[in-house]
Protein backbone atom coordinates (compact mmCIF):
# COMPACT_ATOMS: atom_id res chain seq x y z
CA UNK A 1 0.00 0.00 0.00
CA UNK A 2 1.34 3.42 -0.94
CA UNK A 3 1.91 5.72 2.01
CA UNK A 4 1.15 9.40 2.23
CA UNK A 5 4.20 11.64 2.42
CA UNK A 6 4.49 14.97 4.19
CA UNK A 7 4.48 18.39 2.54
CA UNK A 8 6.86 21.17 3.50
CA UNK A 9 4.61 23.57 5.40
CA UNK A 10 4.62 27.30 6.09
CA UNK A 11 2.94 29.20 8.88
CA UNK A 12 -0.17 31.33 8.33
CA UNK A 13 -2.17 33.82 10.35
CA UNK A 14 -5.37 31.83 9.77
CA UNK A 15 -6.70 30.46 13.07
CA UNK A 16 -8.32 27.31 11.70
CA UNK A 17 -5.46 26.59 9.28
CA UNK A 18 -2.15 27.50 10.96
CA UNK A 19 -0.01 25.61 8.42
CA UNK A 20 -0.27 25.04 4.65
CA UNK A 21 2.16 23.73 2.00
CA UNK A 22 4.71 26.26 0.86
CA UNK A 23 3.45 26.21 -2.73
CA UNK A 24 -0.26 26.66 -1.83
CA UNK A 25 -2.06 30.02 -1.76
CA UNK A 26 -4.48 31.47 0.77
CA UNK A 27 -7.40 33.24 -0.91
CA UNK A 28 -10.41 34.97 0.58
CA UNK A 29 -13.76 33.31 -0.01
CA UNK A 30 -15.06 36.37 -1.88
CA UNK A 31 -12.25 36.04 -4.41
CA UNK A 32 -13.13 32.40 -5.10
CA UNK A 33 -16.92 32.52 -4.97
CA UNK A 34 -19.70 35.01 -5.47
CA UNK A 35 -23.10 35.00 -3.89
CA UNK A 36 -26.01 34.24 -6.22
CA UNK A 37 -29.48 35.57 -5.41
CA UNK A 38 -31.38 34.69 -8.59
CA UNK A 39 -35.12 34.36 -8.01
CA UNK A 40 -38.23 34.11 -10.14
CA UNK A 41 -38.06 30.44 -11.19
CA UNK A 42 -41.26 29.02 -9.64
CA UNK A 43 -41.42 26.06 -12.05
CA UNK A 44 -38.06 24.60 -11.03
CA UNK A 45 -38.08 21.56 -8.69
CA UNK A 46 -37.74 22.11 -4.95
CA UNK A 47 -34.37 21.19 -3.47
CA UNK A 48 -33.16 19.96 -0.09
CA UNK A 49 -29.75 20.76 1.43
CA UNK A 50 -28.77 17.49 3.10
CA UNK A 51 -25.60 17.00 5.13
CA UNK A 52 -25.40 13.41 3.91
CA UNK A 53 -26.44 13.71 0.25
CA UNK A 54 -25.63 17.33 -0.66
CA UNK A 55 -28.19 19.50 -2.44
CA UNK A 56 -30.69 17.24 -4.19
CA UNK A 57 -34.35 17.32 -5.18
CA UNK A 58 -37.00 16.55 -2.59
CA UNK A 59 -37.99 13.46 -4.58
CA UNK A 60 -34.42 12.13 -4.56
CA UNK A 61 -34.03 12.93 -0.85
CA UNK A 62 -36.93 10.68 0.04
CA UNK A 63 -37.58 11.86 3.60
CA UNK A 64 -40.50 14.05 4.56
CA UNK A 65 -39.62 17.73 4.74
CA UNK A 66 -41.53 20.96 5.08
CA UNK A 67 -42.50 21.88 1.53
CA UNK A 68 -43.09 25.38 0.23
CA UNK A 69 -46.42 25.67 -1.62
CA UNK A 70 -46.64 29.40 -2.29
CA UNK A 71 -44.41 32.33 -3.21
CA UNK A 72 -42.14 29.95 -5.10
CA UNK A 73 -40.88 32.90 -7.13
CA UNK A 74 -39.12 34.12 -3.97
CA UNK A 75 -37.00 30.97 -3.67
CA UNK A 76 -33.37 31.09 -4.83
CA UNK A 77 -32.20 29.35 -7.97
CA UNK A 78 -29.48 26.72 -7.49
CA UNK A 79 -27.58 25.26 -10.44
CA UNK A 80 -25.48 22.11 -10.63
CA UNK A 81 -22.06 22.79 -9.12
CA UNK A 82 -23.21 25.61 -6.85
CA UNK A 83 -22.49 25.45 -3.14
CA UNK A 84 -25.24 26.06 -0.59
CA UNK A 85 -24.76 27.37 2.94
CA UNK A 86 -27.71 25.98 4.88
CA UNK A 87 -29.05 26.82 8.33
CA UNK A 88 -27.03 23.92 9.73
CA UNK A 89 -23.76 24.48 7.90
CA UNK A 90 -22.04 25.31 11.18
CA UNK A 91 -22.67 21.66 12.13
CA UNK A 92 -21.95 19.81 8.89
CA UNK A 93 -20.27 22.13 6.41
CA UNK A 94 -21.33 23.52 3.04
CA UNK A 95 -23.26 21.37 0.55
CA UNK A 96 -22.54 20.86 -3.16
CA UNK A 97 -25.54 20.96 -5.53
CA UNK A 98 -26.04 17.90 -7.71
CA UNK A 99 -29.33 19.09 -9.25
CA UNK A 100 -30.83 22.33 -10.54
CA UNK A 101 -33.80 23.74 -8.66
CA UNK A 102 -34.97 26.28 -6.09
CA UNK A 103 -34.30 26.49 -2.38
CA UNK A 104 -35.18 28.56 0.68
CA UNK A 105 -34.23 32.25 0.46
CA UNK A 106 -32.74 31.84 3.96
CA UNK A 107 -29.87 29.87 2.39
CA UNK A 108 -26.79 31.36 0.71
CA UNK A 109 -25.93 30.16 -2.79
CA UNK A 110 -22.30 30.46 -3.93
CA UNK A 111 -20.88 30.22 -7.47
CA UNK A 112 -17.20 29.78 -8.26
CA UNK A 113 -15.36 32.71 -9.88
CA UNK A 114 -12.04 30.93 -10.48
CA UNK A 115 -11.19 27.63 -12.12
CA UNK A 116 -11.44 25.09 -9.33
CA UNK A 117 -11.99 21.37 -8.86
CA UNK A 118 -15.42 21.22 -7.24
CA UNK A 119 -14.71 17.84 -5.71
CA UNK A 120 -11.69 19.22 -3.84
CA UNK A 121 -13.79 22.01 -2.35
CA UNK A 122 -16.65 19.60 -1.62
CA UNK A 123 -14.22 17.65 0.58
CA UNK A 124 -12.70 20.78 2.09
CA UNK A 125 -16.15 22.15 2.98
CA UNK A 126 -17.01 18.93 4.87
CA UNK A 127 -13.71 18.59 6.76
CA UNK A 128 -13.62 19.13 10.55
CA UNK A 129 -11.13 22.06 10.42
CA UNK A 130 -13.36 23.91 7.95
CA UNK A 131 -16.46 23.22 10.07
CA UNK A 132 -14.58 24.74 13.01
CA UNK A 133 -14.27 27.89 10.89
CA UNK A 134 -18.02 27.82 10.24
CA UNK A 135 -18.72 27.86 13.98
CA UNK A 136 -16.82 31.16 14.18
CA UNK A 137 -19.10 32.69 11.54
CA UNK A 138 -22.39 31.91 13.29
CA UNK A 139 -24.94 34.52 14.25
CA UNK A 140 -28.10 34.06 16.29
CA UNK A 141 -28.69 31.84 19.30
CA UNK A 142 -29.72 28.21 19.74
CA UNK A 143 -32.20 27.10 17.07
CA UNK A 144 -31.94 30.45 15.30
CA UNK A 145 -28.25 30.08 14.51
CA UNK A 146 -27.03 30.41 10.92
CA UNK A 147 -23.94 31.50 9.03
CA UNK A 148 -23.21 35.21 8.71
CA UNK A 149 -22.11 35.35 5.07
CA UNK A 150 -20.59 38.88 5.22
CA UNK A 151 -18.21 37.50 7.88
CA UNK A 152 -17.55 34.22 6.10
CA UNK A 153 -16.74 35.73 2.70
CA UNK A 154 -13.75 37.54 4.20
CA UNK A 155 -12.24 34.37 5.63
CA UNK A 156 -9.31 32.63 3.91
CA UNK A 157 -9.36 29.23 2.19
CA UNK A 158 -6.42 27.09 1.04
CA UNK A 159 -5.96 27.07 -2.72
CA UNK A 160 -3.66 24.35 -4.13
CA UNK A 161 -2.60 24.43 -7.80
CA UNK A 162 -5.50 23.19 -9.94
CA UNK A 163 -3.63 20.01 -10.90
CA UNK A 164 -3.13 19.17 -7.25
CA UNK A 165 -6.79 19.90 -6.48
CA UNK A 166 -7.73 17.39 -9.15
CA UNK A 167 -5.25 14.78 -7.91
CA UNK A 168 -6.48 15.12 -4.31
CA UNK A 169 -10.10 14.86 -5.45
CA UNK A 170 -9.46 11.76 -7.57
CA UNK A 171 -7.53 10.03 -4.78
CA UNK A 172 -10.30 10.78 -2.28
CA UNK A 173 -12.95 9.55 -4.73
CA UNK A 174 -11.10 6.25 -4.98
CA UNK A 175 -10.59 5.90 -1.22
CA UNK A 176 -14.18 6.93 -0.48
CA UNK A 177 -15.48 4.26 -2.85
CA UNK A 178 -13.33 1.65 -1.10
CA UNK A 179 -14.46 2.84 2.33
CA UNK A 180 -18.13 2.99 1.31
CA UNK A 181 -17.91 -0.61 0.04
CA UNK A 182 -16.30 -1.70 3.32
CA UNK A 183 -19.07 0.02 5.31
CA UNK A 184 -21.82 -1.49 3.16
CA UNK A 185 -20.39 -4.96 3.72
CA UNK A 186 -20.20 -4.44 7.47
CA UNK A 187 -23.73 -3.03 7.57
CA UNK A 188 -24.96 -6.07 5.63
CA UNK A 189 -23.19 -8.32 8.13
CA UNK A 190 -24.88 -6.48 11.01
CA UNK A 191 -28.24 -6.87 9.28
CA UNK A 192 -27.69 -10.62 8.78
CA UNK A 193 -26.59 -11.03 12.40
CA UNK A 194 -29.71 -9.20 13.54
CA UNK A 195 -31.86 -11.53 11.43
CA UNK A 196 -30.04 -14.55 12.88
CA UNK A 197 -30.67 -13.18 16.38
CA UNK A 198 -34.42 -12.91 15.70
CA UNK A 199 -34.59 -16.37 14.11
CA UNK A 200 -32.73 -18.05 16.99
CA UNK A 201 -35.02 -16.38 19.54
CA UNK A 202 -38.21 -17.27 17.64
CA UNK A 203 -37.18 -20.90 17.24
CA UNK A 204 -36.22 -21.24 20.90
CA UNK A 205 -39.48 -19.81 22.31
CA UNK A 206 -41.73 -21.64 19.85
CA UNK A 207 -39.93 -24.98 19.30
CA UNK A 208 -37.79 -25.34 22.39
CA UNK A 209 -34.23 -26.68 22.56
CA UNK A 210 -33.13 -30.32 22.63
CA UNK A 211 -36.74 -31.55 22.50
CA UNK A 212 -36.85 -35.30 23.24
CA UNK A 213 -40.59 -35.85 23.75
CA UNK A 214 -41.66 -34.91 20.24
CA UNK A 215 -44.27 -32.36 19.25
CA UNK A 216 -48.03 -32.08 19.48
CA UNK A 217 -50.70 -30.03 17.78
CA UNK A 218 -51.55 -26.62 19.22
CA UNK A 219 -54.59 -24.37 19.01
CA UNK A 220 -52.40 -21.50 17.79
CA UNK A 221 -53.06 -20.59 14.16
CA UNK A 222 -49.55 -19.24 13.53
CA UNK A 223 -47.83 -22.11 15.40
CA UNK A 224 -49.18 -25.51 14.31
CA UNK A 225 -47.13 -27.63 16.74
CA UNK A 226 -45.38 -27.21 20.09
CA UNK A 227 -43.11 -29.48 22.18
CA UNK A 228 -45.00 -32.32 23.86
CA UNK A 229 -44.62 -31.03 27.44
CA UNK A 230 -45.68 -27.48 26.65
CA UNK A 231 -49.13 -26.00 27.23
CA UNK A 232 -51.12 -23.26 25.48
CA UNK A 233 -52.87 -20.42 27.31
CA UNK A 234 -54.42 -17.10 26.44
CA UNK A 235 -52.21 -14.21 27.50
CA UNK A 236 -54.81 -12.93 29.97
CA UNK A 237 -54.57 -16.24 31.84
CA UNK A 238 -50.77 -15.94 32.21
CA UNK A 239 -50.58 -12.51 33.84
CA UNK A 240 -51.65 -11.21 37.23
CA UNK A 241 -52.32 -7.65 36.12
CA UNK A 242 -52.11 -5.27 33.18
CA UNK A 243 -51.80 -1.68 34.37
CA UNK A 244 -52.37 1.43 32.27
CA UNK A 245 -51.22 5.02 32.61
CA UNK A 246 -52.36 8.55 31.88
CA UNK A 247 -50.97 12.02 31.22
CA UNK A 248 -51.85 14.46 33.99
CA UNK A 249 -53.05 17.82 32.72
CA UNK A 250 -50.16 19.65 31.08
CA UNK A 251 -51.89 22.92 31.93
CA UNK A 252 -51.56 22.32 35.67
CA UNK A 253 -48.07 23.39 36.69
CA UNK A 254 -48.59 21.77 40.10
CA UNK A 255 -48.51 18.34 38.46
CA UNK A 256 -45.11 18.64 36.76
CA UNK A 257 -41.47 18.94 37.72
CA UNK A 258 -41.71 16.54 40.64
CA UNK A 259 -39.56 13.59 41.65
CA UNK A 260 -41.97 10.81 40.65
CA UNK A 261 -40.72 9.31 37.34
CA UNK A 262 -43.29 9.46 34.53
CA UNK A 263 -42.15 6.97 31.87
CA UNK A 264 -43.10 7.21 28.20
CA UNK A 265 -41.95 5.39 25.06
CA UNK A 266 -39.21 8.03 24.71
CA UNK A 267 -37.57 6.64 27.84
CA UNK A 268 -37.47 3.07 26.53
CA UNK A 269 -34.04 3.33 24.95
CA UNK A 270 -32.53 0.17 26.43
CA UNK A 271 -33.64 -3.10 27.97
CA UNK A 272 -33.42 -1.70 31.47
CA UNK A 273 -34.98 1.74 31.92
CA UNK A 274 -32.67 3.92 33.99
CA UNK A 275 -34.24 7.37 33.76
CA UNK A 276 -37.32 9.28 32.67
CA UNK A 277 -37.30 12.58 30.80
CA UNK A 278 -40.18 13.94 32.88
CA UNK A 279 -41.38 13.66 36.48
CA UNK A 280 -44.71 14.36 38.15
CA UNK A 281 -45.49 15.59 41.65
CA UNK A 282 -47.15 13.88 44.61
CA UNK A 283 -50.04 16.28 44.03
CA UNK A 284 -50.57 14.69 40.61
CA UNK A 285 -50.77 11.30 42.33
CA UNK A 286 -53.30 12.60 44.80
CA UNK A 287 -55.52 14.59 42.44
CA UNK A 288 -55.55 12.43 39.26
CA UNK A 289 -56.26 8.79 38.50
CA UNK A 290 -52.64 8.00 37.67
CA UNK A 291 -51.26 5.03 39.62
CA UNK A 292 -47.87 3.64 40.54
CA UNK A 293 -47.14 0.55 38.51
CA UNK A 294 -46.16 -2.77 40.12
CA UNK A 295 -42.43 -3.32 40.62
CA UNK A 296 -40.59 -5.43 38.04
CA UNK A 297 -43.35 -5.08 35.48
CA UNK A 298 -42.72 -5.58 31.78
CA UNK A 299 -43.60 -2.50 29.78
CA UNK A 300 -45.50 -2.71 26.51
CA UNK A 301 -45.82 0.14 24.01
CA UNK A 302 -49.36 -0.06 22.67
CA UNK A 303 -48.98 2.75 20.14
CA UNK A 304 -46.91 2.43 16.96
CA UNK A 305 -45.82 -1.12 17.63
CA UNK A 306 -44.66 -3.26 20.51
CA UNK A 307 -41.59 -3.15 22.71
CA UNK A 308 -40.66 -5.11 25.80
CA UNK A 309 -38.48 -3.75 28.56
CA UNK A 310 -37.56 -5.06 31.97
CA UNK A 311 -38.39 -2.51 34.60
CA UNK A 312 -36.47 -2.16 37.86
CA UNK A 313 -38.44 -1.90 41.09
CA UNK A 314 -37.86 1.83 40.97
CA UNK A 315 -35.86 4.59 39.38
CA UNK A 316 -33.41 5.99 41.90
CA UNK A 317 -35.43 4.38 44.68
CA UNK A 318 -38.73 5.94 43.60
CA UNK A 319 -41.71 3.95 42.20
CA UNK A 320 -42.74 5.02 38.71
CA UNK A 321 -45.80 5.99 36.70
CA UNK A 322 -46.44 5.63 32.96
CA UNK A 323 -48.38 7.46 30.27
CA UNK A 324 -51.36 6.19 28.27
CA UNK A 325 -49.21 4.81 25.44
CA UNK A 326 -47.80 2.12 27.74
CA UNK A 327 -49.09 -0.91 29.58
CA UNK A 328 -47.33 -2.54 32.53
CA UNK A 329 -47.65 -6.33 32.64
CA UNK A 330 -47.23 -8.30 35.88
CA UNK A 331 -46.57 -11.95 35.05
CA UNK A 332 -48.02 -14.94 36.89
CA UNK A 333 -44.77 -16.44 38.19
CA UNK A 334 -46.37 -19.86 38.56
CA UNK A 335 -46.57 -20.01 34.76
CA UNK A 336 -43.76 -17.78 33.52
CA UNK A 337 -40.38 -16.59 34.63
CA UNK A 338 -40.53 -12.80 33.99
CA UNK A 339 -37.26 -12.88 32.02
CA UNK A 340 -38.61 -15.68 29.83
CA UNK A 341 -41.97 -13.94 29.33
CA UNK A 342 -40.13 -10.91 28.04
CA UNK A 343 -38.05 -13.10 25.69
CA UNK A 344 -41.22 -14.79 24.47
CA UNK A 345 -42.96 -11.50 23.65
CA UNK A 346 -39.88 -10.26 21.82
CA UNK A 347 -39.50 -13.53 19.94
CA UNK A 348 -43.08 -13.58 18.66
CA UNK A 349 -43.37 -9.82 18.26
CA UNK A 350 -44.13 -10.02 14.53
CA UNK A 351 -46.96 -12.51 15.17
CA UNK A 352 -48.48 -10.33 17.89
CA UNK A 353 -48.36 -7.29 15.63
CA UNK A 354 -50.01 -9.23 12.79
CA UNK A 355 -52.85 -10.43 15.01
CA UNK A 356 -53.36 -7.46 17.33
CA UNK A 357 -52.34 -4.26 15.56
CA UNK A 358 -54.96 -1.91 14.20
CA UNK A 359 -55.02 1.59 12.76
CA UNK A 360 -56.51 4.31 14.94
CA UNK A 361 -56.70 7.56 12.97
CA UNK A 362 -53.15 7.90 11.59
CA UNK A 363 -51.46 5.87 14.35
CA UNK A 364 -51.13 2.11 14.58
CA UNK A 365 -51.69 0.61 18.02
CA UNK A 366 -52.15 -2.71 19.79
CA UNK A 367 -55.80 -3.69 20.28
CA UNK A 368 -55.75 -4.79 23.93
CA UNK A 369 -58.76 -7.12 23.66
CA UNK A 370 -57.00 -9.02 20.88
CA UNK A 371 -53.73 -8.91 22.78
CA UNK A 372 -55.13 -10.35 26.01
CA UNK A 373 -56.81 -13.17 24.03
CA UNK A 374 -53.62 -13.96 22.12
CA UNK A 375 -52.52 -17.58 22.57
CA UNK A 376 -49.07 -18.21 24.03
CA UNK A 377 -46.98 -21.39 24.16
CA UNK A 378 -46.11 -22.12 27.82
CA UNK A 379 -43.07 -24.34 28.54
CA UNK A 380 -42.43 -25.83 31.98
CA UNK A 381 -40.55 -23.41 34.27
CA UNK A 382 -37.38 -25.50 34.28
CA UNK A 383 -37.31 -25.48 30.49
CA UNK A 384 -37.88 -21.72 30.45
CA UNK A 385 -34.72 -21.32 32.52
CA UNK A 386 -32.75 -23.49 30.09
CA UNK A 387 -34.00 -21.43 27.14
CA UNK A 388 -33.03 -18.20 28.95
CA UNK A 389 -29.48 -19.50 29.44
CA UNK A 390 -29.27 -20.77 25.85
CA UNK A 391 -30.52 -17.54 24.30
CA UNK A 392 -28.35 -15.41 26.59
CA UNK A 393 -25.23 -17.20 25.35
CA UNK A 394 -26.29 -16.94 21.70
CA UNK A 395 -27.09 -13.24 22.14
CA UNK A 396 -23.72 -12.64 23.80
CA UNK A 397 -21.93 -14.16 20.80
CA UNK A 398 -24.05 -12.39 18.18
CA UNK A 399 -24.01 -9.05 20.02
CA UNK A 400 -20.21 -9.27 20.29
CA UNK A 401 -19.97 -9.83 16.53
CA UNK A 402 -22.34 -6.90 15.91
CA UNK A 403 -20.37 -4.68 18.29
CA UNK A 404 -17.09 -5.60 16.56
CA UNK A 405 -18.57 -4.74 13.16
CA UNK A 406 -19.92 -1.43 14.48
CA UNK A 407 -16.50 -0.58 15.92
CA UNK A 408 -14.88 -1.32 12.55
CA UNK A 409 -17.35 1.03 10.87
CA UNK A 410 -16.58 3.73 13.43
CA UNK A 411 -12.83 3.24 12.96
CA UNK A 412 -12.98 3.41 9.16
CA UNK A 413 -15.12 6.56 9.32
CA UNK A 414 -12.57 8.16 11.65
CA UNK A 415 -9.80 7.13 9.25
CA UNK A 416 -11.70 8.70 6.34
CA UNK A 417 -12.22 11.93 8.25
CA UNK A 418 -8.52 12.13 9.13
CA UNK A 419 -7.49 11.27 5.55
CA UNK A 420 -9.70 13.98 4.06
CA UNK A 421 -8.48 16.52 6.59
CA UNK A 422 -4.81 15.75 5.99
CA UNK A 423 -5.16 15.96 2.21
CA UNK A 424 -7.40 19.02 1.78
CA UNK A 425 -5.34 21.05 4.24
CA UNK A 426 -2.03 19.95 2.71
CA UNK A 427 -0.68 18.23 5.80
CA UNK A 428 0.16 15.22 3.63
CA UNK A 429 0.69 14.56 -0.06
CA UNK A 430 -1.05 11.85 -2.01
CA UNK A 431 1.12 8.91 -3.14
CA UNK A 432 3.02 9.60 -6.37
Amino acid sequence: MATLSFNTLKKTDVTWLPLIPEHWELIKVRHLFKESTKKGFPNEPLLVASQKHGVVSKDAYGKRTVEATKDLHNLKLVEVGDYVISLRSFQGGIELAYERGIISPAYTVMKETKIIDRRYFKNLFKSPPFISLMTLCVKGIREGQNIDYPTFKNEYLPFPPIGEQKAIAEYLDKKNNEIDKFIRNKEKLIELLGEERKAKLFNAVTKGINVIDGYKSSSINWLPVIPGKWNVKRLKHTVVKISGGITPSMDNANFWGGNVPWVTSKDMKSDIITASEMGITKKALQQTSIKMIPANSILLVVRSGILQHSLPASLNGIPITINQDLKAITVNKKLFLPAYFRMLLKGIEANILHECRKAVATVESIEMSDFTNFYLPVPPLEEQQKIIEYISQIFNDIDLAISNAQQEITAIKEYREALITDLVTGKRRIPQ
